[in-house]
């Protein structure tokens, strides 16, 4: 019942009723082209719901929020299969944002394995964005930093600002989130100059 109710109050109210045409099955008797229509609006019904759950997981971790953001999280990741497939890049995004709210409730193994997806997913394509990567290396320095293991928070996140300076520059909003990850793992540390430098540069 605790689960039903997160979930409901996480995503469901909202995505219920576009369940129901996903859900309902094609009937039998149509031309190929009334079924070739009704998979293209499948589709469409289906990245309507990913984006939806994928916001809204990402305001609820925004709200610190982490064990409400889940539910949403994981119905974005299990559309985004059912839509791109398994191994595709396109579900790297949702494996990140489970892996920033099962860190934030504490769920440090969970968020391991949610990890471990998202980098086995980006070293199988050759041709991932600088961008995923970028988000990537984050969530894993913020990982390692959460779990105390400082030295490679820096290193995940020195990779992330290298890949989003070189993507959308050095001046960027994207860039200055990396070193706003690494000045707090510096605080963290005491080293005190090195932090307080990388906050003037954010």
């Amino acid at each position: 019942v605790d689960h039903q109710k997160a979930d409901w109050v996480s995503i469901h109210e909202r995505i219920c009723p576009l369940l129901i045409p996903i859900r309902t099955s094609l009937p039998c008797l149509l031309s190929e082209k009334e079924r070739k229509y009704g998979m293209e609006q499948l589709v469409k019904r289906q990245k309507y719901i990913i984006d939806l759950a994928y916001s809204t997981a990402q305001e609820f971790v925004l709200d610190g929020k982490h064990k409400e953001a889940i539910p949403a999280a994981l119905h974005a990741l299990r559309f985004s299969t059912e839509v791109y497939g398994s191994s595709s890049v396109q579900l790297v995004p949702a494996y990140l944002l489970l892996a920033e709210a099962s860190t934030g409730v504490g769920h440090l193994l969970q968020a391991s394995n949610y990890l471990s997806q998202a980098q086995w997913i980006v070293l199988r394509t050759p041709d991932c964005s600088a961008a995923v990567q970028c988000k990537l290396h984050r969530s894993l320095g913020l990982f390692c930093a959460a779990e105390g293991n400082f030295e490679q928070a820096l290193y995940h996140l020195a990779n992330d600002i290298y890949l989003a300076s070189s993507t959308f520059g050095l001046k960027s909003i994207e860039t200055s989130g990396g070193y706003f990850h690494m000045a707090n793992v510096f605080f963290r540390q005491n080293k005190m100059d090195t932090a307080n430098s990388l906050y003037a540069e954010v």
